[in-house]
């Protein structure tokens, strides 16, 4: 497949100038490309990579290891940046902003679940849960207000105080979700989110992220090896040869 039929199959809307990715989508990643430097040589890891995404969609990110899923995921996220190109999100180019107002999109609007949760395993769940809305300078009282209701909503209810080592690991990723969600981002990025889950608390969290998607509408991308998981999803992706097509 050539880079103008990979760019026509991802590109929504009327051909021409008529399209205007800062005003038409939720966010539209427009000519990505990104390469890594190993051992002298350069590696393409992200060629062309062209997606409009609307609100409220659900994207699976599927595919082998190394083909540059989580790549692309840290570059929607703005964790890392692309060689060329760039990403319209809610209207902005993103990559026009400074490190101080990138920041800032990240806390505010764009959740973060990963495969490996990072969570403080000496502090409590509701703890671990309020650290995002603390460091967006949240009043204390408020923050513990906003993590205990979305730990109510993924389940936690009666778990909200026990350390992180007293959890199951479904709970656990549970707690990681709603960090993630607890200052209501538009943007729900997950990087293997069931990866290390069994199969009952995987489709747990499933069920959990579709009914959050219907609740909120809020748009997901979520690479997984999980095809359970990528078929209930909306749309279903790979990168092939650096390009984004459908899996």
């Amino acid at each position: 497949m050539g880079d103008i039929e990979v760019e026509q199959q991802y590109r929504s809307g009327e051909e021409g100038n008529s399209r205007n990715p800062a005003l038409d989508f939720f966010l539209s990643c427009d000519h990505l490309k990104k390469s890594y430097q190993n051992n002298g040589s350069r590696i393409d890891v992200l060629r062309n990579i062209n997606i409009d995404i609307h609100k409220g969609e659900t994207i699976a990110v599927t595919g082998a290891s190394g083909i540059g899923k989580s790549t692309f995921l840290h570059i929607v996220g703005t964790l890392d940046k692309p060689d060329s190109g760039t990403i319209y999100f809610q209207g902005r180019d993103v990559f026009k902003q400074n490190d101080v107002q990138l920041a800032r999109l990240r806390n505010t609007t764009i959740g973060f679940v990963f495969q490996f949760h990072h969570l403080l395993q000496e502090f409590s769940a509701i703890e671990n849960v309020s650290i995002p809305a603390l460091i967006n300078r949240m009043d204390k009282q408020k923050a513990y207000d906003c993590s205990e209701k979305i730990l109510v909503r993924v389940g936690l209810k009666d778990r909200m105080k026990h350390r992180v080592n007293e959890l199951s690991g479904g709970e656990q990723q549970r707690v990681a979700l709603a960090r993630a969600l607890v200052l209501n981002p538009s943007l729900l990025l997950a990087d293997e989110p069931t990866g290390n889950l069994d199969k009952k608390n995987s489709e747990q969290i499933h069920e959990l992220l579709l009914e959050l998607n219907h609740e909120l509408s809020m748009t997901m991308i979520i690479v997984t090896h999980n095809a359970d998981l990528a078929g209930i999803l909306s749309r279903r992706i790979t990168i092939l040869d650096g390009q984004l097509v459908d899996a």
